[in-house]
């Protein structure tokens, strides 16, 4: 799979059900990787998943496409308050299996950093399975840090998976 001919674009609300579905999926094929289950996923209603997704000054979600099909997403949030606002977050990186080892997720996050500098926060925070080393690979090339671990960030199905912090300074 050649990943030049793929888009990557921020997500409008024309793209809430590939999206809600590409996150089912994830629930699924990767949940140490996702925090929802899949029912919790499954609640979240069209109008929630276009707050969650469509673009404002503080938030957007990048999604890959080969053709009209949604095949990686990232998410990025800024913080809302003040003191706080200094600081961005990305969440629910994920693409589908068929596609990776592509570069996709690379690409994928590339804009959503690009996207965090330009709104002007100084830094970019993560999380990311302890066990998930292909990841922590990629997040440390892009120029992540491990700054804490967290021990049994998650339990799933009575399993302990720890989490690893990650920041990139812009400034």
């Amino acid at each position: 799979m050649n990943p030049a001919p793929l888009t990557i674009r921020t997500l409008t609300e024309n793209d809430i059900d590939t999206f809600h579905a590409l996150r089912l999926q994830a629930t699924i094929d990767t949940p140490f990787g996702i925090v929802p289950t899949l029912e919790e996923e499954a609640r979240w209603t069209r109008e929630e998943n276009i707050a969650r997704v469509c673009e404002t000054d503080r938030q957007a979600v990048f999604g890959a496409f080969d053709g009209a099909a949604l095949v990686g997403i990232v998410g990025w949030r800024r913080e809302a308050r003040q003191k706080l606002a200094h600081k961005s977050h990305i969440w629910g990186v994920f693409v589908q299996p068929a596609y990776r080892r592509a570069g996709i997720a690379r690409r994928l996050m590339e804009r959503a950093i690009e996207h965090a500098r330009a709104s002007g926060v100084e830094q970019v925070q993560l999380t990311v399975g302890a066990s998930n080393p292909r990841a922590q690979s990629l997040y440390r090339s892009l120029g992540f840090a491990i700054y804490g671990t967290e021990p049994r960030a998650m339990c799933i199905d009575g399993e302990y998976f720890d989490e690893e912090h990650m920041l990139l300074m812009l400034d």
